[in-house]
């Protein structure tokens, strides 16, 4: 039996499609992606400084980075061989190694949006083409969002975290990607970082790990980044988990002129050897195809939109307020039952019970990005008094303007009471204890200048002090869509939430304070 009909068996006896797992030896084969270390060479001086920051931190790449990071940014600042980019971008360059992350960012995309190897076509094409749940990637390229253009990206580490994935028609870059240079995981200092959060990536995968086959293409089974992350998520399975894992894990690997071969193999992980799979072969054309082989009723993009937003009204004697989303996987009965929907007056209800279910998050997502349609009135109505138990830092300007409530006249006059939720004076977005600071460190700067000067949090506590004649609503917004992870679930969620109100109240909002609204 050849290597393609054993794939087709071995995925065909799973539960799921598969996801793809890539590393760099994928982009090294398709768009033609130096290795790790020829790539930084190329933002040495020349091979006499590379040599030297390589013998510095003892072979190791990401020590490597940080040193290179330091001297780059000198010439970076410098050189006239990026003056261009200087003027263009430097308010881009956040810390000493922004400049670095910037150009390499610059170079990748640039190869991705190169001409491919013409004679990998056929592999590309097919490709296109598989069945597949989504991608797994430490790649920094965009060469995968070429080939899936309907997927939802998740760029970083912390966007998976704080985001709620579907794990259907998705692209997940845990080491950030080239659109964003300041996601790339480059140094050691951001790898020592990405390895403390990995116990949460590896809880946040569990499931797709053990439901899911796993292709893993471009890497070594020697590489430390799915080592880690194996290990990881071995740690926390039972012996019945473990034994599904390990019939998941897949790696395609060249034969490099060798016969191909279907075989197994082990992965040492702390607690003993976990069995996997490996396919070596120089054509991945059968691999390919016998993924393909998994056929599904719908494209994994509309899977994924029917998974996000179905939902089921909790049923009970008494009227529920609550509503959950049902995983489909889950539905007993699949012969019978494609997709449900409901219509009519049990939706329109339905709905209106849907609002008391979003959380503040979602608003500032609403205010911010647009990317929600809400009804305005089931906000203010359903929403905000639910919501404004735990918090009185909610935008409902945008909403009240919705109904051309914009001075306390029309205000007075409207059915809602949501005096807890506007400002009471014009210090109500401000924080006390940051007055002096402010005066003394930023006063008399501009919106932009106190973004690209301070770090987030101190940017966030300082812009409510402005001036509100300064108040550059268009940066802020800007500031606030660039963190808008960090305003779902971090140390800075509370502070960024503040800020997004008074931009609420900036852009939509008035002088409530003037008089008191009886």
């Amino acid at each position: 039996m050849n290597i393609k009909d054993r794939l087709v068996q071995h995925l065909q006896a799973a539960p799921s499609a598969p996801f793809l797992f890539l590393g760099s030896g994928f982009s090294r084969r398709y768009i033609g992606l130096p290795q790790w270390n020829e790539l930084l060479k190329q933002f040495a001086v020349d091979s006499d400084e590379f040599e030297y920051l390589l013998s510095s931190a003892a072979q190791d790449l990401p020590k490597v980075a940080s040193l290179l990071a330091e001297t780059f940014h000198d010439r970076w600042w410098k050189a006239k061989a990026y003056e261009k980019n200087r003027k263009q971008f430097s308010s881009q360059m956040k810390d000493r190694t922004s400049a670095l992350r910037f150009e390499i960012c610059q170079y990748i995309i640039g190869l991705t949006n190169s001409d491919q190897k013409t004679f990998l076509s056929a592999e590309v094409d097919a490709l296109k083409e598989l069945n597949i749940e989504g991608v797994i990637t430490t790649n920094w390229d965009r060469f995968i969002e070429t080939l899936y253009p309907d997927y939802k990206v998740f760029i970083g580490q912390d966007e998976l975290l704080f985001s709620n994935p579907q794990s259907i028609g998705e692209i997940y870059k845990i080491h950030g990607c080239a659109s964003q240079h300041n996601s790339l995981v480059l140094t050691s200092e951001d790898y020592s970082s990405f390895q403390k959060k990995n116990p949460y990536l590896a809880a946040k995968l569990i499931t797709l790990f053990v439901e899911h086959p796993i292709v893993f293409i471009g890497y070594s089974i020697a590489d430390q980044n799915v080592r880690s992350l194996l290990r990881a998520i071995a740690s926390v399975l039972s012996q019945d988990k473990l034994d599904k894992l390990s019939k998941n894990l897949i790696f395609l690997q060249r034969s490099n002129g060798g016969e191909a071969s279907y075989s197994t193999g082990i992965i040492a992980l702390d607690d003993g050897d976990l069995p996997i799979t490996i396919v070596k072969t120089d054509d991945y054309l059968p691999v390919y195809e016998a993924i393909h082989s998994v056929k599904r009723k719908m494209p994994a993009r509309i899977l994924r939109y029917c998974k996000e937003q179905l939902y089921e009204l909790v049923s009970q004697t008494e009227l529920s307020q609550k509503m959950f989303v049902v995983d489909p996987s889950s539905i007993a009965d699949k012969s019978d039952v494609e997709f449900v929907v409901g219509i009519g007056v049990a939706a329109e209800r339905a709905g209106r019970l849907g609002y008391k279910g979003i959380s503040t998050f979602n608003l500032f997502e609403d205010l911010l990005l647009e990317k929600h349609q809400f009804d305005a009135g089931c906000i203010l109505s359903d929403s905000v008094p639910l919501l404004g138990r735990s918090t009185p830092f909610i935008p409902v300007f945008k909403y009240l303007r919705h109904f051309d409530i914009k001075n306390n006249k029309s205000y007075k006059e409207c059915k809602w009471d949501l005096e807890k939720h506007l400002p009471a004076s014009q210090n109500h977005y401000r924080t006390p204890s940051y007055n002096k600071a402010f005066e003394k460190k930023a006063k008399g700067m501009t919106v932009k200048e106190i973004i690209e000067k301070f770090d987030t949090r101190t940017a966030a506590v300082y812009i409510p002090f402005v001036l509100k004649k300064d108040f550059d609503a268009p940066a802020v917004k800007q500031f606030l869509e660039d963190n808008i992870n960090q305003m779902a679930k971090s140390s800075l969620s509370t502070t960024l939430r503040k800020l997004a109100c008074a931009y609420d109240y900036h852009i939509y909002g008035w002088d409530t304070f003037k008089k008191k609204i009886i």
